[in-house]
């Protein structure tokens, strides 16, 4: 049996309050960071800072950080 799962089976409210990592910033990574933030949710950008997807992503006005401090914010409350 196959279940068919369509956009208001999906609940947006649970990431809405958590801090969502994007680490790399590649074609997918960029349009998934950009497509959650543009849906209200807070995204961080976990990048190598010698890599050049760093200036992509500042250019796209994300602060990007390190990927370790991106994987210890991650998933936190956005009211911690």
């Amino acid at each position: 049996m196959v279940n068919i799962y369509y956009d208001s089976d999906a609940k947006l409210e649970p990431l809405l309050k958590k801090t969502v990592a994007v680490i790399g910033y590649g074609s997918q990574g960029r349009a998934h960071a950009l497509n959650l933030r543009d849906l209200g949710v807070k995204v961080i950008i976990g990048l190598k800072k010698e890599g050049r997807s760093w200036g992509i992503a500042k250019k796209d006005d994300f602060k990007p950080i390190k990927v370790e401090e991106a994987n210890s914010k991650a998933g936190r409350h956005n009211d911690e």
